[in-house]
């Protein structure tokens, strides 16, 4: 299982944000609601997720919702690692 902090340092670190995601709870959004945070960060973050926690994420289990909040994108990443 994935945690919050785990999540947030994949992001930030992918985002180059530094310590910008530190004080953000998991109703933080991501789309929208970070600049950085484009179609090439989704790319990025979602072969991280792959490298690191040895899952495989296909194209169809991608939604703009799984995206919307670092809580929505946390359940995602925790339901494929089941």
């Amino acid at each position: 299982m994935v945690s919050l902090d785990e999540l947030k340092g994949i992001v930030a670190g992918i985002l180059q944000i530094g310590d910008r995601l530190d004080s953000l709870g998991p109703d933080a959004a991501l789309l929208g609601g970070i600049p950085e945070f484009d179609s090439m960060a989704v790319v990025s973050i979602l072969t991280t997720i792959e490298e690191s926690y040895g899952v495989i994420i296909d194209d169809d289990e991608v939604t703009a919702e799984s995206f919307e909040t670092l809580g929505s994108l946390l359940e995602f990443v925790n339901a494929k690692l089941g």
